[in-house]
C-alpha cells in the first residue's frame, strides 16, 4: 500500500515540476551552461560579473513569480515563488525515489523469504523466483546478487 501511495505522489510532483518547465519554457538541458554563459558576457562588457547563477527550471524565467502551491499532506495552498516551488518539489521528488527504491527492495526481499518458504511454489517455482529477483538486483547495481541465487536454481 505504502508503494502504491509513494508512487501516486511521485507521478502527481513530476506532473506539477512538468508544467512548470513548461510555463519556464525550459527542458532539462534548454538551458545554457554556466561556461556558455560566462563566455557570452566576456564578449567586450568589462563591468559585468563573469559569473551568474542559471537555475535549469527557471531560466530566463522570472524566479520571483509567485506561484499557487499545495503543500503535500494537506489540504493548505499558499503562494511561493517560482524558484521556491519548483525547488521544493525536486526535493521531494528526490525523497520519494529514494524511500521507493527502499521499499522496492523491501518487497524484493520479502517475497524471496516467501518464496523460499514454498508459500507460492504452486504458482512460480521458487528457482524462477530466485533468478528473477537476482537479476532485478543485479541491474539495480545491488551486491546482494549472490545471497539470492540458492542452489535450487
Amino acid at each position: 500500500m505504502q508503494v502504491v501511495e509513494n508512487d501516486r505522489l511521485r507521478n502527481g510532483n513530476r506532473e506539477a515540476l512538468t508544467a512548470l518547465r513548461k510555463k519556464a519554457r525550459t527542458t532539462k538541458a534548454s538551458v545554457p551552461s554556466p561556461f556558455e554563459s560566462i563566455m557570452k558576457e566576456i564578449g567586450g562588457h568589462g563591468s559585468k560579473t563573469l559569473v551568474q547563477e542559471i537555475c535549469p527550471t527557471c531560466g530566463n524565467h522570472d524566479a520571483t513569480e509567485n506561484m499557487w502551491m499545495m503543500f503535500p499532506g494537506t489540504d493548505v495552498f499558499a503562494q511561493v515563488p517560482f524558484h521556491a516551488a519548483h525547488t521544493i518539489l525536486e526535493e521531494d521528488q528526490e525523497r520519494l525515489d529514494s524511500e521507493l527504491k527502499e521499499l522496492q527492495s523491501l518487497v524484493k526481499e520479502k517475497s524471496l523469504i516467501i518464496s523460499d518458504k514454498g508459500a507460492i511454489a504452486d504458482k512460480i517455482s521458487p528457482g524462477i523466483l530466485s533468478v528473477h529477483i537476482g537479476l532485478d538486483l543485479y541491474t539495480s547495481g545491488s551486491s546482494k546478487l549472490l545471497m539470492v541465487f540458492g542452489s535450487d536454481i
